[in-house]
Formats: C-alpha cells, sequence, structure tokens
C-alpha cells in the first residue's frame, strides 16, 4: 500500500512539474517580443533589462520575506549560489539576448541561444569526463548544420553579424543558467526566494555597470507599438517583469525541483517554439523557410542530445550490480530552468 502511495505522489509531482515546465517555457519565450517592442521605442537592451529584474524583485519581495520569516540564515549560507545565479543565469543572459533581439529577428536569436544546451554537454565532458555517446555527438552535428542554415549564409539578406555574436554569447549565459540551476545546495532556498535574492543581486550589479557607462540605460516614456496597438511604456514592462521574470523564473525553479535538471532543461526548447509563435503573431517576425529548416535542425540535434543523456548507463555484462549510478545524476549535472 505504501508502495502505490509513493508512486502515486511521485506520478502527481511529476504531473505538477511538467506543468510549471511548460508554462516556465511559455513565459519566457515572451521576453523578446516585449523587449522588441521596447527597442523599436528608443530603450536600450541595458534598460529593458534592468527594469525587468528590477521592478520583479519588488514584486517578489513580499511573498520571498514572508517565507524568510525565522529563516534568514538560510539566505545567507546561500549567499555564494545567489551571487552565482544572479550574476550568470539572470543579468548576463538577459543583456546577451536583449542585445541580439534589437538586431536579428527574436525566433533566430532565440535559436542560437538555444545550442547553449549543447554547450552544457562539452562543459560537463571537459570538466567532469562524462564523455558523450554516439547520439550526442551526431544530436550536436545536427545542430551546428542547423545554426548553419539559420544564418542563412547563402541567402539574398545577411543576418546583422553583431546581433549573432550577441546571441551566441546568451548561448553561453544559458549554459551557465542550467549548470547553477542544477546546484546541489543541502538546504536549496525556496523557489520565490532564490527567484527573488538573485533578482536583487542581478539589479544591483546591472546599475553598478550602467553607472560607469559600459551598460547603456536609455529609456523613454513614450507609446509602444504591440500586437498592432499604440499602448503606453507599461504594458511591455509589466510583461517583461511579471511574466517573463516573475511567473517563469519561479516556474522553472520550482519545475527542476519535482522532475530533475535534466528532464527540465529538455522540455525548456519548448520555449524556442513559443516564441516564434509569439513573435509572429505579435510582432510579424517569420522566420524564411530555410532558417524555419535550420530551426528544427538545431531542435533536432539539441533533442538528440538531451534524450542521450537521459539515457541510462549500460551495465557490463556479469554480476547484478546494485543501482548506484541511475539518471538521478540531476542534482550535480546541468539542467534546465
Amino acid at each position: 500500500m505504501s508502495i502505490v502511495g509513493t508512486r502515486a505522489a511521485r506520478a502527481a509531482a511529476g504531473g505538477a512539474g511538467l506543468a510549471l515546465a511548460v508554462l516556465s517555457a511559455a513565459t519566457f519565450s515572451t521576453s523578446g517580443t516585449f523587449a522588441s517592442a521596447l527597442n523599436g521605442a528608443g530603450w536600450s537592451p541595458g534598460a529593458a533589462v534592468l527594469v525587468r529584474v528590477s521592478v520583479a524583485a519588488l514584486i517578489l519581495t513580499v511573498p520571498a520575506v514572508i517565507q524568510l520569516r525565522g529563516r534568514w540564515a538560510l539566505l545567507r549560507r546561500n549567499a555564494r549560489a545567489v551571487a552565482a545565479y544572479g550574476l550568470l543565469a539572470v543579468a548576463a543572459p538577459q543583456v546577451c539576448f536583449f542585445n541580439a533581439v534589437a538586431r536579428i529577428p527574436v525566433g533566430v536569436a532565440l535559436l542560437l541561444e538555444y545550442l547553449g544546451v549543447v554547450l552544457v554537454v562539452g562543459w560537463l565532458w571537459l570538466r567532469h569526463g562524462q564523455r558523450p555517446r554516439r547520439l550526442t555527438v551526431g544530436g550536436g552535428a545536427v545542430a551546428i548544420a542547423g545554426l548553419a542554415m539559420v544564418l542563412d549564409l547563402a541567402g539574398p539578406g545577411r543576418i546583422n553579424a553583431v546581433g549573432v555574436v550577441w546571441a551566441l554569447l546568451g548561448a553561453f549565459g544559458l549554459a551557465s543558467f542550467f549548470l547553477l540551476s542544477a546546484g546541489g545546495e543541502r538546504e536549496p532556498l525556496p523557489p520565490i526566494v532564490m527567484a527573488w535574492a538573485g533578482m536583487c543581486f542581478a539589479t544591483a550589479c546591472l546599475a553598478a555597470v550602467g553607472g560607469t557607462g559600459l551598460l547603456p540605460i536609455t529609456a523613454g516614456a513614450g507609446s509602444v507599438r504591440l500586437l498592432g496597438h499604440q499602448v503606453s511604456w507599461i504594458v511591455p514592462v509589466l510583461g517583461l517583469s511579471l511574466l517573463a521574470a516573475v511567473i517563469s523564473y519561479v516556474a522553472g525553479i520550482g519545475a527542476a525541483r519535482r522532475l530533475g535538471a535534466k528532464l527540465v532543461s529538455f522540455v525548456s526548447l519548448s520555449e524556442m517554439l513559443f516564441a516564434i509563435l509569439f513573435a509572429w503573431l505579435l510582432l510579424g517576425q517569420l522566420p524564411s523557410a530555410i532558417q524555419f529548416l535550420g530551426g528544427a535542425f538545431i531542435l533536432g540535434g539539441v533533442a538528440m542530445v538531451r534524450l542521450d543523456e537521459l539515457r541510462p548507463s549500460r551495465a557490463p555484462a556479469g554480476p547484478a550490480r546494485p543501482p548506484a549510478q541511475q539518471p538521478e545524476l540531476a542534482s550535480s549535472q546541468a539542467g534546465g530552468r
């Protein structure tokens, strides 16, 4: 009876985790659309990132403080993880991505950025000796072929090279996001607290860099064109902060706690599909046919890589061994939001 109850509990947790992972991917994907709308109204990428994380941190302050009552020592013990998360997983990837979407279409920028999932495999190989198997190598080759098609090097129009560089830098940021999301703290912070603390640190870093002039911070209070209409700048700002930051980060952390980092990172690939859909519906940015095909190749290649990691290692023939190396390695390997 207890076994049945345990299985039912695991199934319920898995269903909730899957729902949270899809919600996180869908809400994350709206960031490019809202950022592009602000860019069109004269906002710099740095200003869009700063307002996104600062307003999101403000929104999360009350629920985070309530969860931390009597447990402030937990926040101090996780200070290093919070600093790394805020700088590498929140601030840096957003600056790169928003600079990319200021120069190239949202869907293309996101497809390039998600090559970071392949970079995670390379890091695990070089740093931890986890050599990829043939399916992973094949997936990497397919993804690189897709990259060439997304860039459409033989097409009549050239994609902005600076935008491509920013998107590829965003891929490194995304790889850092996956690796840090799989952190193995003994007493992890609740998802709301982790998101809030990381965004507070990211806000401080962005404000400091912006104050030096290295990160241009320019914004306007004029109207913004979104969904074919002129709206107040407050609309995309709230969209960036509430949908693409508060909901997406909290849901992503909650999903990773339930499903494990590997599975969540695989589910998070659906963000690209949501982003292309939203960019098409809201901004009219539809990739060309060859770029669509390249996107399919990248999706297929990354999916091959992730599926290979999800496969359990085959034990050599011989006496049965205790299951010491199951796919529970999610706590020590890279994974999604």
